[in-house]
């Protein structure tokens, strides 16, 4: 990415939350880098050098500063293919995901070569280095937002030792774990997440309101809950999280059960796709003009678990939502019950091989029609496959794949590609709301209106929705 130092300055200066997690300001002076948005004071213009990404300027010797945690920064939406393989190794990254060079490139379908290259033309910086300073930014943000031990924090964070962590913090940031430790509140682990404003919070939690299933998701007053149950570094991780936005800051606030402090990086990634934190509205409104000017805080609900989310999908075919709603927690009943969780959370929702084994016959006893219950099942059997539904998937050849199944048409694998695959030009083709809501009956006519509104066209949607 190409920053200009005059227009960096500027948004530094100002502060500009517009271009929060867009780069990162290194001060020589200090040697720290810092987000726009830093309180402290600010820098001659001579002192600062710019960087696209956290990794980059820690590999130029800044260390990161103390007051703005730029691992609290907001990431970047996409929306065109054009660095799409390198989006998706910092997604895999991001989410922990990440082992060697070579086992990433294995996953993504190409050679360890193309992907270094194609890396370092979009982020200045290898996969390696990259992934080295996720680690970091992790480990730092567990020491001084838990009570994990240094030890766990050290296998947590990815590092293979605690000797190599205390190492690492000590050549980066010329200081050892114990110190951050010092600053960690007591109680339970809160972890802040930013976004870039505004944010349309009430909207996004109505939204969710409609389609929580219950037992596995809760919305109260100004909160959302859940259960979680995910697989991460061999393992198998349970528990709850209750996530709410900072009053003042641009921020969401996550609380974390104990349980889930091992697999904070998926956690974390989930409800980051699943509230569209990485969103840029002022880039969408400018977009989507007049359509977004009413509410251009209005994001797209993704999906903290695509399996989840598709199979909401599919239960709320031809259904009213609230149907759709009670269908699933039917169905989430039939999970494994959640233990210690707080009121109105009781069960995790069933795994594709949970699924598969309840069968049509089960499903059809639970209220589920039986074409639906075979396009349950025939999902189910995919995601075992190797089907992959989550913001790191490429759309098109995932969409192809989900109409190969049966009872899964046009409408729900692009509602599936909008929300799971989180693909920001994906919508729901053929969708009665939108027919509603622009006046136009024939699908063909519906997609010419949508097409102007691409790479945007999720966005689109659902402030279309918003006006019914």
């Amino acid at each position: 990415m190409k920053l200009d130092d005059a227009a960096c300055y500027q948004a530094l200066v100002s502060r500009d939350a517009r271009f929060d997690g867009r780069f990162f300001a290194g001060v020589l002076s200090t040697g720290i880098y810092c987000r726009p948005v830093c309180p402290a004071r600010k820098p001659l213009a001579d002192n600062c050098r710019f960087f696209s990404n956290a990794a980059a300027a820690e590999a130029a010797g800044f260390r990161p500063c103390m007051k703005c945690r730029p691992e609290r920064a907001p990431g970047l939406a996409w929306s065109d293919g054009k660095e799409r393989l390198a989006q998706k190794a910092e997604q895999l990254i991001k989410s922990g995901d990440f082992t060697s060079l070579e086992a990433l490139a294995e996953r993504l379908g190409v050679t360890d070569r193309h992907l270094r290259r194609t890396f370092h033309e979009t982020f200045g910086i290898s996969p390696v280095a990259y992934a080295q300073t996720q680690r970091l930014l992790l480990a730092k943000k567990l020491l001084s937002s838990t009570q994990l031990p240094v030890t766990q924090v050290a296998m947590a964070s990815g590092f293979g030792s605690l000797r190599r962590m205390n190492s690492l913090f000590a050549e980066r940031y010329g200081l050892s774990p114990s110190r951050l430790r010092a600053q960690a509140p007591k109680g339970e682990a809160r972890f802040h997440l930013g976004f870039r404003p505004p944010f349309a919070w009430h909207d996004m939690l109505a939204f969710l309101a409609g389609r929580a299933i219950e037992g596995v998701e809760l919305i109260g007053g100004e909160s959302y809950s859940r259960t979680v149950r995910l697989s991460y570094q061999g393992q198998w991780h349970k528990g709850w999280l209750k996530m709410q936005k900072h009053a003042e800051r641009p921020e969401l606030i996550v609380t974390l059960s104990d349980s889930l402090l091992m697999a904070v990086p998926p956690v974390l990634a989930g409800l980051r796709h699943l509230f569209d934190l990485d969103a840029d509205p002022t880039e969408i409104k400018g977009a989507l003009g007049g359509l977004a000017a009413a509410n251009p805080g209005l994001r797209v609900p993704g999906a903290f678990d695509g399996l989840e989310m598709a199979v909401r999908a599919i239960l709320g075919q031809q259904v009213t939502v609230a149907a759709a709603r009670t269908l699933a927690g039917r169905l989430a009943a039939q999970g494994e019950p959640c233990q210690d969780a707080p009121a109105g959370l009781s069960h995790y929702f069933p795994d594709a091989e949970a699924l598969l084994a309840l069968g049509q016959d089960k499903l059809g006893e639970l209220g589920v029609i039986r074409s639906r219950g075979k396009a349950i099942c025939a999902l189910a059997a995919a995601m075992i496959e190797g089907l992959e539904l989550g913001p790191a998937a490429e759309p098109e050849p995932t969409i192809k794949a989900l109409e190969a199944l049966p009872g899964i048409g046009p409408w729900t694998a692009s509602y599936i590609a909008m929300r799971a695959l989180h693909w920001p030009d994906a919508w729901p083709y053929g969708d009665h709301g939108l027919k509603v809501a622009t006046g136009l009956a024939d699908p063909k006519a519906l997609a010419g209106a949508m097409a102007p509104y691409s790479p945007w066209r999720a966005y689109a949607t659902l402030h279309l929705w918003s006006t019914l």
